[in-house]
């Protein structure tokens, strides 16, 4: 393995589990106030076509970093727009 491919790998499994801190505090507390869901909207985009770039140059790193990432933004997501429904029910 190659250090220009460690160092892909690397980068792409931190910026993969980024996202875990938000998803586990938003869990717990139930506080997603204060989160844009523009933020992760664009976020699921860029790492979807990053997911499908990858596809493209059939490059497996990118692939599956970009993929779980998608997912776990994704997730954040929905726990956001699932809070944004409740609290306008309740106004």
């Amino acid at each position: 393995m190659t250090l220009e491919e460690i160092i892909g790998i690397v980068a792409g499994v931190l910026t993969t589990v980024a996202v875990l801190p938000q998803i586990i505090k938003a869990i717990k507390t139930r506080e997603v106030e204060d989160v844009s869901p523009y933020m992760y909207i664009i976020l699921c985009g860029g790492v979807g076509l990053w997911t499908v770039y990858g596809v493209f140059k059939m490059d497996w790193p990118i692939i599956v970093t970009n993929g779980i990432s998608f997912i776990l933004n994704g997730i954040m997501l929905y726990i956001v727009l699932r809070s944004w429904k409740k609290n306008r029910k309740q106004h």
